[in-house]
């Protein structure tokens, strides 16, 4: 519903296919994004950095696709936004590798190549495993987060203003994205991202939650 309504709001669309939703996270709740994408008919491209939970969920039938090759995510998500192809692929690796290399893709084609965004990755609580900092390995991370968590908090605040730049640099050209209600933005903000609403007081920030402006 949550996809749907997205569509129906942000891009008038009531029919989702060939449209690409992108998002990270497919452990707990966040498990559901890549059967929910498939369900609108859209190309859903979700990363996580865990291999066991991408590997569950697969397991599960949830989840249609694995790859860990960025260039392979890329040309599966051409093909199927082309051929209007409802898709589920779980990028194993940092979301942030993933919202980088579509700006990449911006700035060397001219094409943007996602509609919808959002996250799912759990920043509630980001700075004991809930959400992995772009510049470690997923292994290399964990032992940091034992051995030094506060160069762990560091990484994990710089991750955030790099991941936030990159989308906000999508959403400018048209994408839409929205916060899951993970506590994303509120992170971002106290990392020093670039998330408020401009002309608005500082508890507004420049997307939308899906509590108000999309499920309501």
């Amino acid at each position: 519903l949550t996809v749907l309504n997205a569509g129906r709001r942000y891009l008038k669309a009531e029919d989702l296919s060939g449209k690409v939703f992108v998002t990270s996270g497919l452990g707990g709740m966040s498990g559901a994004q890549a059967k929910a994408a498939v369900i609108a008919g859209c190309v859903g491209i979700i990363a996580e950095v865990d291999e066991a939970a991408l590997l569950k969920r697969h397991k599960q039938g949830w989840l249609m696709e694995i790859s860990n090759n960025l260039d392979h995510c890329i040309a599966r998500l051409r093909d199927a936004r082309k051929n209007k192809i409802a898709l589920s692929l779980g990028y194993h690796g940092n979301v942030v590798d993933l919202w980088e290399r579509l700006v990449y893709e911006l700035d060397t084609t001219g094409e943007l190549l996602v509609d919808l965004g959002s996250d799912q990755t759990s920043c509630h609580n980001p700075f004991s495993g809930g959400y992995y900092p772009v510049q470690l390995g997923f292994e290399e991370a964990k032992q940091l987060l034992s051995t030094n968590p506060g160069k762990f908090r560091t990484l994990v605040q710089e991750s955030l203003k790099r991941q936030v730049a990159a989308i906000n640099r999508l959403a400018d050209k048209g994408m839409f994205f929205w916060d899951y209600g993970n506590a994303f933005l509120l992170e971002a903000q106290r990392a020093g991202a670039d998330v408020e609403k401009k002309g608005a007081n500082k508890t507004e920030f420049r997307y939308p939650s899906y509590v108000q402006h999309i499920m309501g």
